[in-house]
């Protein structure tokens, strides 16, 4: 499964590749493995779904970060229930970063997909060796309960279509009254 992050307008591009990921999905517990404990459900009306542009190789002042020319890292949040995921310009040009990064979280109960924050995307501008980062929001497990636990993060970048899975410890609260959502803010947005 491939998943693909758009900007703003969230209209897939003319991409010789196409794929998708639903931003505002039910998460289903054992996903995929036939289980069907609902581990919450990801906020946000729009997907993250499209096209991007496909192109690989070196980026050029202005064009998009590509995958493959970004380094993935994370860290605490300003607050409980925020991680940052940091994104670094490991190529040799400046690159932009503009829109929503697709999110999906994944666990051995399933994968959740994270849904937008309501947050304006800014555009960042990455010379070689530059950082941005975006934060994900989630409600955390302060229930008692052992909860859903996520163990990775998939991350695709704004406007690109290849992914970098990172390790990354989530536990969500599991009572599937509330609802739990997990959203995130564009790249960019908090600096």
């Amino acid at each position: 499964m491939t998943l693909t992050a758009c900007g703003p307008d969230d209209s897939p591009s003319a991409s010789g590749s196409s794929s998708s990921a639903s931003g505002a999905s039910q998460a289903t517990a054992g996903s995929g493995a036939g289980g069907t404990a609902t581990a919450g459900t990801a906020s946000g009306s729009q997907g993250s779904a499209g096209g991007g542009s496909g192109a690989g190789g070196g980026s050029a002042a202005g064009a998009a970060c590509r995958t493959a020319n970004l380094s993935f890292s994370s860290s605490g949040g300003m607050a409980e229930g925020e991680v940052l995921i940091n994104l670094k310009n490991v190529g040799s040009r400046a690159c932009s970063l503009h829109g929503f990064p697709g999110v999906d979280l994944k666990g051995r109960d399933g994968t959740v997909s994270a849904g937008r924050s309501k947050m304006a995307a800014p555009t960042v501008t990455l010379s070689a060796g530059q950082s941005t980062n975006f934060t994900l929001h989630y409600p955390p497990n302060n229930s008692g309960g052992s909860g859903v636990t996520f163990t990775s993060v998939v991350v695709t970048p704004p406007n690109e279509t290849h992914s970098h899975t990172m390790s990354l410890g989530i536990n969500v609260p599991a009572d599937s009254n509330s609802a739990p959502t997990i959203t995130v803010d564009p790249v960019g947005a908090g600096k």
